[in-house]
């Protein structure tokens, strides 16, 4: 109970600002906390989400509980089950306090492309809290829940918790169901946790985690114990440094991620340059399955999206098949050719973005046109955020780990030990005016 007052409290004062809120559910959210409370007094103790308020992404669905997916399309869509994920939470005790905005339809990184209003960044507001996850990045940096379920097409889960000073997981590709989530692109969505702390998205992957015979996407492979992999020694990991991934970086994101390499040097078996295969443009699959999915609608009312995901979809209406058809073959090809990556290397090394949190004047947009995230989600490999450093202006920077199909366990591992030995991840923002 006391949690989640404390969290209803925190909204009440900063949501204003943040934006980071569609819709509270914090009358159920106390009911639950009562259940909660009285369950654990009983002996019924489901683990360690039991009483744990959460928010979720609102392209999640929740039974009884509106899911917009950031539209005006979708304002009054009510749905009647959770997601699988969402059912997997709640089944572990886990609070739902709220639905959090979003890209509108996750179409994007640009948090001012939402029906609901922009998002801020809790460190500074008018910085990009990065999307399509804006929602999840900021109330899990400004305390307003204690984690969340983001999405992830093309870095929208690792982007915010980068520009947002956490931890955002991505897991393999098939590691999690995706059923009840508004889909972008059938090809490329993961779902994955946004955190405090690598402990804490350790934890809600565990309970997401796992197959699902009614998910043509998930994988039927044994999910480990990704907490007790928290504490599995890194000095024989060996790490890749792809060189590509460095190129064009803002000189304090350079620094920041050196000297994180450094940390990483002595605790691992060392670190040399590997060659990445290069990754096809993933619009070339999420534009055509978005216009699948929305096609029913935005032929009807096309003037209910967004300008920006309104365009977007018009391009793909006009995709070819032939295009379409070679890069999902292509993206079977990559999936497998990635493997042989981690013939030499246990992990990869990249910044997180190229650049800081850009203002959000500009779009909010990644700088240099380019972010790390987008090739990850075409090979479907896991890959993980921390918080490795701030600029001299005090805005949040990440590195990423990446690991081979299904290494969950092996990212967590360096992410902890990086984490371990560093005090980035326990700066907070202040939200309050001097």
């Amino acid at each position: 109970m006391d949690l989640v007052q404390a969290c209803l409290r925190r909204i009440e004062k900063y949501n204003s600002g943040l934006n980071a809120f569609i819709t509270l559910t914090g009358d159920s959210a106390l009911a639950e906390a009562r259940k909660a409370e009285a369950e654990i007094r009983q002996g019924k103790w489901r683990g360690p989400l039991h009483g744990i308020p959460l928010g979720l992404k609102d392209n999640i669905d929740t039974a009884g509980v509106r899911t917009t997916g950031g539209s005006e399309l979708f304002q009054d869509r009510v749905p009647t089950e959770d997601a699988e994920a969402a059912r997997r939470l709640k089944n572990a005790g886990a609070i739902l306090i709220g639905k959090l905005n979003l890209v509108e339809f996750a179409y994007g990184g640009n948090p001012t492309v939402t029906h609901y209003g922009t998002v801020h960044n809790p460190w500074n507001l008018d910085r990009t809290p990065g999307g399509s996850s804006s929602g999840p990045g900021a109330a899990v940096a400004a305390d307003l829940c204690y984690g969340s379920l983001g999405t992830d097409t093309a870095g929208s889960i690792r982007m915010p918790a980068s520009n947002c000073g956490i931890v955002g997981l991505k897991p393999t590709y098939g590691r999690a169901s995706l059923r009840g989530v508004i889909p972008l692109s059938w090809t490329l969505d993961h779902i994955g946790p946004l955190a405090k702390s690598v402990e804490d998205a350790a934890i809600l992957m565990q309970t997401i985690a796992g197959y699902d015979p009614l998910d043509t996407t998930t994988v039927d492979v044994p999910v480990p114990d990704y907490a007790r992999a928290l504490r599995t020694p890194t000095a024989r990991l060996r790490l890749g440094r792809p060189p590509s991934y460095f190129e064009g970086l803002h000189p304090e994101v350079a620094k920041a991620v050196e000297v994180a390499i450094q940390v990483l040097q002595p605790i691992t078996a060392g670190l040399s340059d590997v060659q990445l295969p290069p990754a096809i443009n993933g619009a070339r699959l999420w534009g055509p399955e978005a216009y699948l999915y929305h096609a029913p609608w935005f032929t009807k009312t096309p003037e209910k999206y967004q300008p920006a995901v309104r365009r977007s979809l018009q391009q793909s209406a006009d995709a070819q098949a032939s295009d379409y058809v070679a890069a999902r073959r292509e993206v079977d090809r990559l999936r497998r050719e990635i493997r042989n990556v981690f013939t030499n290397v246990d992990l990869l090394i990249t910044p997180t973005m190229v650049t800081p949190p850009p203002p959000l004047a500009g779009g909010g947009a990644p700088g240099a046109g380019r972010n790390n995230n987008a090739p990850f989600d075409v090979f479907g490999l896991p890959a993980i955020s921390v918080p490795c450093g701030f600029t001299s202006d005090n805005l949040p920077l990440g590195l990423q780990i990446i690991g081979a199909p299904f290494a969950e366990s092996t990212v967590l591992a360096l992410a902890h030990a990086y984490e371990q030995r560093t005090e980035w991840h326990k700066r907070r923002p202040t939200l309050d005016p001097a």
